[in-house]
């Protein structure tokens, strides 16, 4: 039995050293030291051994098996080592090289005018309407009638409203005031509340003017208000929006809804108020009308027009951005136009 396992180290120590990879390991060791290898083959018969003999071989087969499991171990991580760095030479990164540019979506610059324009609202008292209280699509009731507007005015002809074929007084809303009427009705003042909202026009599309766009509405209604307040707050909005103080002006004007009425326009920053094409040569854009809530709008949700007043407007979203950025064009934020959008 001696000269067996002499004989079996022998052949394994010859295997370990023609080796030529971690398999070639991986497979010596289940030949040799395994549960079904060689050596515990042999260890097997040590129980029919004399005493003494016993002693004996079962010494030289730890230690052989002690020096095969050393070999094994050296053999492995010399091939380990060796694939290693192979790969590591074969995968290595050049970290001076630059990175891979991936390009990323960016908010369209309607989308983050609306958020700036009612986080300023927000941050001077007003709240949001819900969407279920600023519906797109409109009846007459809210989009004429509540607002004031007579049966035979000239806003409710095809010609200037978009009406759907679900019904003869339904249609595409055309200003988001119908949202003063959702949100007064059956509330007591105090009310104060912004409506940001996507609105449809039968318009002639060009620089100054599309018949898709954005507004966003405000209402407030409580004692002892005045147009006053209603200047110091589109005032302060237009501080705030810009900057900077900006020239206005409050125009007279007329709607159906407000009395009095006024629109409200900012120097044009194109030509900083010379004229140009933005600004059909005025000097001026017009950003939002605005006025005290008419009495009977008051009275027609149940607000009694002998305690409260209120005032109320409405601006465009893309006019506000226009000014902003120095945007000649209306037109620009609908076309989809990589080179524009990628600048916001």
């Amino acid at each position: 039995m001696k000269t067996q396992l002499e004989n079996i180290y022998k052949n394994a120590a010859q295997d370990i050293e023609k080796a030529s990879s971690i398999t070639d390991v991986e497979e010596i060791r289940v030949k040799y030291l395994s549960r079904k290898g060689e050596f515990n083959e042999i260890k097997k018969g040590l129980k029919d051994l004399p005493d003494e003999d016993k002693r004996t071989i079962g010494q030289l087969a730890n230690e052989i098996t002690q020096k095969l499991e050393l070999a094994l171990k050296n053999k492995y991580d010399e091939f380990y080592i060796k694939e290693l760095n192979e790969k590591l030479q074969s995968e290595q990164l050049d970290v001076t090289l630059p990175g891979k540019y991936t390009p990323m979506g960016h908010i369209h610059p309607i989308t983050s005018t609306t958020d700036e324009i009612v986080s300023i609202f927000q941050n001077l008292g007003f709240s949001v309407i819900p969407d279920n209280l600023s519906p797109e699509v409109e009846t007459e009731y809210y989009n004429f009638d509540m607002l004031n507007v007579p049966k035979d005015h000239p806003a409710r002809d095809v010609q200037d409203t978009f009406y759907t074929k679900k019904a003869p007084n339904v249609l595409l809303r055309s200003q988001t005031s119908g949202a003063q009427i959702h949100a007064m009705e059956g509330k007591n003042p105090p009310i104060r509340v912004v409506a940001p909202g996507r609105v449809y026009r039968n318009e002639n599309i060009n620089a100054r003017k599309n018949n898709f766009f954005h507004q966003i509405e405000g209402l407030y209604v409580d004692k002892d208000i005045t147009f006053g307040d209603l200047k110091g707050v589109l005032n302060e909005f237009i501080r705030i929006y810009f900057g900077a103080s900006r020239p206005t002006r409050f125009r007279n004007s007329f709607f159906p809804f407000t009395e009095p009425s006024a629109e409200v326009d900012v120097q044009c920053i194109m030509c900083q108020g010379k004229g140009c094409k933005t600004c059909s040569g005025t000097g001026w854009l017009e950003v939002l009308g605005c006025g005290m809530v008419d009495p009977n709008v008051l009275q027609g949700v149940g607000i009694n027009p002998d305690v409260y007043t209120g005032f109320a407007f409405g601006m465009g979203v893309e006019r506000l951005a226009m000014l902003k950025y120095a945007i000649d064009d209306i037109r620009l934020f609908f076309n989809d136009d990589i080179r524009f959008l990628e600048q916001f």
